[in-house]
């Protein structure tokens, strides 16, 4: 299974950037989505933010995609104006936005991130990949993989939560 691997969950890999500011990056919004782009400016807003960085050729992305959606659903979430951007990591805008029209856009915000310089910056090690980010711009939690209905319950809920108080 992809979250275990030699006995440790690789959905909590360690990453640099956490009790960091978010690298800096400025992306140009998906062409046709309605929706704008993103930059690191907009997750020092003073609300957090989830930073997900999907690709519509990525098979474990579609698996992740209705946590997502449930995400954005939560009532907790909603009350705090906790908001969900998507990076569109190396991919076709034309097939991000059929992927998203099939799937569902759950992002308020979409960057692209064509030549994939943006998810170097944050130290991507594979799509999918989902960053909690403080309203300061400090990168809190990183979750690594595909996230399950049960992840995002068990850690990746806990972590927003966490940013909250």
């Amino acid at each position: 299974m992809f979250e275990q691997r030699q006995g440790r969950d690789a959905s909590v890999l360690p990453s640099p950037l956490i009790g960091r500011q978010a690298p800096a990056f400025a992306l140009e919004p998906l062409p046709g989505s309605g929706k704008p782009g993103l930059s690191d400016a907009d997750l020092r807003q003073g609300r957090t933010t989830v930073v997900n960085l999907f690709a519509s050729w990525c098979g474990p992305c579609r698996v992740e995609h209705p946590s997502l959606r449930l995400l954005i659903d939560d009532p907790l979430l909603k009350i705090n104006d906790v908001r969900l951007v998507g990076v569109a990591y190396k991919d076709e805008p034309a097939n991000a936005l059929k992927f998203l029209s099939t799937e569902g856009d759950p992002y308020v915000a979409i960057g692209m991130d064509i030549k994939g310089r943006a998810a170097i910056d944050w130290g991507l090690t594979g799509v999918p990949e989902t960053f909690v980010v403080r309203g300061d711009g400090t990168v809190a939690y990183k979750y690594t993989g595909p996230m399950t209905e049960q992840a995002l319950r068990e850690k990746v809920l806990p972590e927003i939560e966490k940013t909250l108080r």
